[in-house]
């Protein structure tokens, strides 16, 4: 069994046809560039028993050779992909299936015979091999397309595999190929995009969840699961968010950036380090800049379309919907923008190398998760209830205040849940997730009238005061019962015990 490590980048076609003239490959090569033509066909059983066991079984014509190859296992790092591998010559278009355990393990005898064809991959491949730095990678440029019998879909995509040296490696050489073109980690394989066209499955938005701990013995590597997780949510719908006209996107990646910024938080309390200072400080700041988009999101689907159906021929609830959409569009459009769309790019890589550098190696001895959990949940529940006294008669800001602490403390908690148990976990989740539901309905209501400030000041609708006026009223008109329904809410969670100390 080989395992194999490889950074996979998504790249437009014209951008490669510039990459493999580019002086950056050339440079380091330490062979001349080989070509050659790659046919795949994969198999799986008719209720896809493989791919369901996070398995992939294909037949790879290179020449007049076929190989057989059996990959399963392994998990995927902000595009890192590493995945068992096991590999063996066949004479034809057949499989063969060796006398070895390995591959009873992993492929019985009962699942062999119900084994068919379901999609191909056929593309060319270019491959350098190059001395990175003391590592040897091997630079693969693909471009062709995956069949099923009724759809395709082009590839056009970089490998960067690693042959000998560190991971980190790979995250350098994608730096420095991203100063020279614009591309995108890719965080699924051929075989899943081959699987996804077989089942027709669009693309959707994907919903984030604490990784599961076990086996997971120290608390760094607890604290680098944890972050994995965040980054692989965020990666997971970041073309979605580039692309597609669904808000849910935005919305995870929001998401996922908020669960990253406490991970952060928390493993800066495990160890300082100015670099992990410094990459929490852009995640913020990319945060802002999602928060004025979902802003508007919200605003528009929760309070001016439902007005607009309401009274469908108001002149000025037309205006404000028009002028509240261009907002919206603006600054969305500063977000996918080029420049903006690789600094992400860029982000995401430098997280990678820090998360692959000697922050984690450090020799300190690291204090037992549990002990840790507890120490922070337990900071974090005293401020929640510091600032939960204020639900009575809140102030300006106290509210707020109250949300973040609710979000910090949900988070932390889900992050750990799995040291302790769902059913010691479910009860205190779900009242915290109440509160944070209604602090979130209240927190629509400021930003709803700090954006109908923002567009009181447009020129476009100085003609419509009372739309303003109106959309006003509407906001408003439950905030008083939002607030009855936190106060219960509260409550209810300071009945819940905290599970960490149980």
């Amino acid at each position: 069994m080989a395992v194999e490590t490889e950074l996979k980048l998504r790249i437009a076609p014209e951008q490669l046809a510039r990459l493999k003239r580019h002086a950056l490959l050339k440079k380091h090569q330490i062979a001349r560039p080989v070509a050659r033509c790659l046919y795949n066909i994969y198999y799986d059983t008719p209720k896809l028993d493989l791919h369901r066991a996070m398995m992939a079984l294909r037949l790879r014509r290179v020449g007049g050779q076929w190989l057989q190859t059996l990959k399963g296992g392994g998990e995927v790092k902000a595009g890192l992909h590493s995945r068992n591998e096991w590999e063996i010559p066949v004479s034809g278009e057949a499989l063969e299936f060796p006398l070895s355990p390995e591959w009873d393990e992993h492929l019985p005898p009962r699942l062999r015979k119900k084994l068919r064809p379901v999609f191909v991959t056929d593309f060319s491949r270019t491959t350098r091999l190059l001395d990175w730095q003391g590592a040897r990678i091997e630079v693969c440029m693909d471009q062709g397309e995956i069949r099923s019998e009724q759809r395709s879909l082009p590839i056009c995509e970089l490998e960067l595999e690693l042959k000998s040296g560190e991971p980190r490696s790979l995250f350098e050489l994608a730096l420095a190929i991203l100063d020279v073109v614009p591309c995108e980690l890719e965080v699924v394989n051929k075989a899943e995009y081959g699987f996804r066209l077989l089942e027709g499955r669009a693309d959707s938005p994907v919903k984030g969840g604490a990784p599961d701990l076990a086996g997971t013995q120290t608390l760094p590597g607890i604290l680098q699961q944890l972050i994995w997780s965040c980054l692989l949510h965020l990666q997971a719908n970041l073309r979605g968010a580039m692309s597609s006209d669904d808000p849910e996107y935005l919305h995870q990646m929001r998401v996922a950036l908020r669960r990253l910024r406490v991970a952060l938080r928390m493993t800066a309390r495990f160890r300082a380090d100015e670099q992990l200072d410094a990459l929490g400080e852009e995640i913020a700041t990319f945060g802002v800049a999602l928060g004025h988009i979902r802003d508007w999101d919200v605003f528009i689907a929760g309070v001016l379309q439902p007005m607009r159906e309401r009274t469908p021929g108001d002149a000025g609830l037309q205006a404000l919907l028009a002028a509240s959409e261009q907002c919206r569009e603006v600054c969305l459009q500063a977000l996918r923008g080029e420049a903006q769309a690789r600094e992400l790019q860029r982000l995401i890589l430098r997280f990678a190398l820090w998360m692959n550098g000697p922050y984690w190696t450090n020799g300190e001895s690291a204090p037992q998760p549990r002990d840790f959990a507890a120490r922070l949940l337990s900071k974090l529940s005293r401020r929640f209830a510091r600032s939960a006294v204020h639900v009575e008669a809140p102030e300006d800001g106290q509210l707020h205040a109250l949300r973040i602490c609710a979000k910090k403390l949900r988070y932390g908690a889900e992050f750990f849940a799995a040291l302790y148990g769902k059913q010691k976990t479910k009860s205190f989740l779900s009242a915290l997730s109440e509160v944070q539901d209604v602090l979130g309905r209240i927190n629509d209501v400021e930003v709803a009238q700090r954006l109908l400030d923002e567009l009181a000041t447009h020129p476009e609708l100085s003609g419509h005061p009372a739309a303003v006026t109106l959309a006003r009223t509407w906001i408003v008109r439950g905030q008083s019962r939002d607030l009855a329904v936190l106060r219960k809410a509260v409550r209810r969670f300071g009945e819940q015990g905290e599970f960490w100390k149980v």
